[in-house]
C-alpha cells in the first residue's frame, strides 16, 4: 500500500508541527503495516520449516525404534532357541576346562591365550560382558525431558520440561548415544569371531552342543544391551520431533498475531487518510494513532514475549 497526498490535500494541511505530523502520519502507518506483514510471512516460512523438519525427524525417529524391537525380538529368539535346545537335548554349562578340552590340538586352540580368547571364555561361561565406552550423562534439563517422556506426562507438562532444552544439547547426546553404538559394535565383534572360529573348531558333539547353547545365551545378552542402547537413541530422537513441532505451533502463533497487528497498523492508514480529507480531523487522528500504538505495542509483544 502507497500512500501519495495529492496537492489540494497539503495545501489544506496547516505549515505547522500538527501539519506536519498529520501528513506524515499515513506513511509511517504504512511502513509499520508493511514490516509486521513481513514478520508474519516469515514467521509462518519458519513454522513450515518446522514441520518439514519434525517430519524429517520423525522418520529417524521411527527407524529407530524399528531397531530398537529389532534387537529385542532377535534376543528373546535366540533365549526361545536356547530354550528349545536345552529341552530336547543334554546341555551342561560350559566351563573354561571343558572348551580347553574340546579345542586341544586344534589350530583355535591358541586363540584362547589371547585378549579375545580370554573375553569370549568370560562371556561365554556367564560372566562379565566385554567392556565399552558409556556414552556421558546428558545435560540435566535434557535428562528431566527424557525423564518426563518416559514417564507418560502430559503434552503440555512435557512441553514445559523441553523449554530448557537446546538443540545444541540434544543433537550432542545423540552423538554421544551414536558413538556408544559404534563402540558397542567394536567391543563384541572380535569376542563373536572367536567363537565362530571355537565353534569352527569343535569336534566332540556333547561339547558343540554346550558351546552352542552358551552362544545363543551370550547373543541374547548382547542383543538386550544393545537394545538398551538404541533405545536412549530412540527417546532423543522423540524429543527431538517435540521440539520441532512445539517450535512450529510457536511460529504459527507469532505469525497470526503479527497479522492481527498488521490489520490494525492498516485500519490506521485508512483513518489517518480520512482525518486528511475530514474537516474535523483531531478524533479520526486520535483513533488512527491510537490503533497505530496499538499495533507497535501488540507486535513488540509479540516478539518478545511469545
Amino acid at each position: 500500500m502507497k500512500i501519495k497526498l495529492t496537492d489540494p490535500l497539503k495545501q489544506d494541511l496547516p505549515a505547522t508541527g500538527w501539519g506536519k505530523i498529520l501528513g506524515a502520519t499515513p506513511v509511517v502507518l504504512t511502513v509499520i503495516a508493511t514490516l509486521l506483514a513481513g514478520l508474519a510471512s516469515s514467521e509462518m516460512t519458519r513454522a513450515q520449516y518446522e514441520r518439514s523438519l519434525a517430519a524429517q525427524q520423525q522418520s529417524k525417529a521411527g527407524d529407530q525404534w524399528n531397531y530398537f524391537q529389532g534387537k529385542k525380538l532377535r534376543g528373546a529368539l535366540q533365549r526361545m532357541t536356547a530354550d528349545v535346545l536345552e529341552n530336547t537335548a543334554e546341555v551342561r554349562p560350559l566351563t573354561v576346562a571343558a572348551l580347553r578340552r574340546g579345542l586341544e590340538g586344534s589350530p583355535a586352540a591358541a586363540t584362547l591365550s589371547t585378549p579375545a580368547g580370554e573375553a569370549a571364555m568370560t562371556a561365554l561361561g556367564g560372566g562379565a560382558l566385554p567392556a565399552w565406552p558409556a556414552a556421558p550423562a546428558p545435560d540435566p534439563a535434557l535428562q528431566t525431558a527424557l525423564q518426563a517422556s518416559a514417564s507418560g506426562r502430559p503434552e503440555a507438562e512435557l512441553a514445559v520440561q523441553l523449554i530448557p532444552v537446546t538443540d545444541a544439547a540434544l543433537e550432542q547426546a545423540l552423538q554421544a548415544a551414536a558413538t556408544e553404538a559404534q563402540a558397542f559394535d567394536a567391543a563384541f565383534k572380535p569376542v563373536f569371531q572367536t567363537v565362530d572360529t571355537f565353534e569352527k573348531a569343535m569336534t566332540e558333539p556333547a561339547l558343540k552342543r554346550d558351546l552352542v547353547a552358551a552362544r545363543l545365551q551370550l547373543q541374547a545378552r548382547r542383543y538386550d544391551d544393545e537394545a538398551a542402547i538404541n533405545q536412549a537413541i530412540g527417546s532423543l530422537r522423540d524429543l527431538q520431533v517435540r521440539k520441532s513441532n512445539l517450535a512450529a505451533e510457536r511460529f504459527h502463533r507469532r505469525s497470526g498475531r503479527f497479522f492481527f497487528g498488521m490489520l490494525a497498523a492498516q485500519l490506521g492508514v485508512i483513518l489517518s487518510t480520512l482525518a486528511l480529507a475530514a474537516q474535523r480531523r483531531s478524533w479520526l487522528w486520535g483513533v488512527a494513532a491510537g490503533a497505530g500504538a496499538v499495533a507497535i505495542t501488540f507486535a513488540a509483544y509479540v516478539y518478545w514475549f511469545i
